[in-house]
């Protein structure tokens, strides 16, 4: 069992006595000991990323690029053992742990070519001639995005490594960064912590620090000299951190919860949505903020698709999270098995179990649970479950359930199904949410932003624009008189 400090300015140091336990979602037995830092930690990591800074921001875009590229290639040599690691510690199936690996190395590669390209208008004269005439007057106007400082970056415990490989977009601007993983599935940050080292960054550009949120994500979210935080996680503590950014008035970046729709239309292909369905449900054991959280079929075909997402279910294997066969592993916690079950407790009238799969004894799995009618505003339809429940519900019309569609606090992704590419031009403009996938879903790639709106929180991962979250505009006037 591994007794693990925090990585701050290259170097394994933890000034706080007290530890917490990670414990395995599958065997529920302690894998490792980890520092609950304090705000000793905290004020090192900051001064570590602060001094860095100094000199990080004045690197070229070329120097950046080239670091990252050796990250990523770190990151390819290690991969089996990255991906057994994230794993045991989070308990995703090792096939969709793997999957996670190979898309940061990708999100890394794109960042080593975004950071060499990230551009802003063109110089140019400005001044009317009133004013040059007036004031005797004559100058160019540059613009320039300037990274902003050093960030803190806190990160969900449902894709722990992936996520924190993400947030390494505010390095590739500039930044310095302090990584501070969720205290239930640290393993895999420290382990970028210690191959970013090997890599070549400098000492101080990337540290990580681990401990329980509500004490340490409090911490960098109120320091004075934390330039920005960028959070990925939960509603309820986006709105905490906002509170605490507030006082210092730093930038704050958030991408929070979600509750997708997923639309069927009765034309549409009713095998490959229903496969996608229950696939796009049950993710990660269902712990994904674009999940298919609701999913409205028009009424004509109901039956039969229930029928079909019911088949397709059967089908999953539930398991060990290191067999390649497995599907679906446990939960990440007792407690989000007990979270979860609690929807099932509540359930409306209408709403009815009509399908459960059979887990196994040990571990924090949740059976797959099919449930058919719900209730538009019940908690089923209107709050995150993060567990393997479908939920289905039949509409009649298209103006029908684009409005129930919209009707939740969420904005992060959703997706429709039909042949009718009229129909689902005039849908997708109509849903309001960061992104809308026809015939598909789940897809993200390193090119296109990922982000929402509403409870979903502000600003892109991902593409070039997650770079330039990262940064302030300066203008620059060069007088010419």
């Amino acid at each position: 069992m591994e007794k693990l400090k925090n990585f701050i300015s290259g170097e394994h140091i933890s000034y706080s006595k007290k530890t917490l336990d990670i414990i395995s979602p599958y065997t529920e037995e302690k894998i490792a000991e980890i520092t609950d830092s304090n705000i000793e930690d905290v004020n090192a990591a900051v001064h570590s990323a602060r001094k860095a800074f100094e000199s990080w921001k004045n690197t070229t875009p070329r120097e950046r690029s080239n670091l990252f590229l050796k990250l990523a290639q770190l990151l390819e040599e290690n991969k089996e053992k990255l991906a057994r690691i994230e794993s045991k510690n989070q308990g995703k199936p090792i096939t969709l742990a793997s999957l996670d690996i190979d898309f940061a190395i990708d999100n890394l590669k794109f960042f080593a070519g975004a950071a060499r390209c990230l551009q802003t208008t063109i110089s140019g004269n400005y001044v009317d001639k009133h004013f040059r005439k007036k004031h005797k007057a004559l100058g160019t106007s540059i613009l320039k995005r300037e990274p902003l400082g050093v960030v803190a970056s806190i990160i969900p415990w449902n894709y722990p490594f992936m996520i924190a490989c993400w947030k390494l977009a505010a390095i590739a601007a500039g930044n310095t960064i302090i990584l501070k993983p969720s205290s239930l599935t640290p393993l895999t940050t420290l382990e970028l912590g210690n191959l970013s080292k090997k890599a070549g960054f400098p000492d101080g550009v990337i540290n990580v620090l681990t401990g329980a949120g509500e004490n340490v994500g409090n911490l960098l979210a109120s320091h004075k000299k934390i330039d920005m935080v960028s959070l990925t996680g939960n509603t309820e503590t986006g709105k905490q951190l906002m509170k605490l950014a507030s006082e210092t008035l730093k930038k704050v970046h958030l991408e929070l919860g979600g509750k997708a729709p997923f639309i069927v239309f009765d034309d549409a292909n009713l095998e490959k949505a229903a496969k996608y369905a229950v696939d796009a449900s049950i993710i990660n054991s269902g712990q994904d903020c674009t999940a298919a959280a609701r999913i409205y079929v028009q009424e004509k075909i109901y039956e039969k698709f229930l029928e079909k997402v019911k088949n397709h279910v059967k089908r999953i294997i539930i398991g060990d999270p290191s067999k390649s066969s497995t599907v679906i592993g446990p939960l990440i916690s007792l407690k989000q098995k007990e979270r979860v079950a609690g929807f099932l407790k509540n359930l409306e009238k209408t709403e009815k179990i009509i399908y459960q799969s059979k887990i196994p004894k040990k571990g924090y799995f949740f059976p797959i649970t099919i449930i058919k009618d719900f209730e538009q505003k019940s908690n089923l339809c209107q709050l995150e479950v993060f567990g393997p429940v479908i939920i289905l519900a039949k509409f009649k019309t298209v103006e029908e359930v684009i409005e129930k569609a919209n009707d939740v606090n969420y904005g992060l992704a959703s997706s429709l199904w039909t042949k009718d590419i009229e129909k689902a031009f005039n849908v997708a403009n109509q849903l309001r949410f960061g992104e809308v996938w026809i015939n598909d879903h789940l897809p993200l790639v390193s090119e296109m932003p990922h982000g929402g709106l509403k409870y979903s929180g502000h600003g892109s991962d991902l593409s070039v624009h997650s770079l330039e979250e990262y940064t302030y505009l300066k203008h620059i006037y060069v007088g010419l008189t």
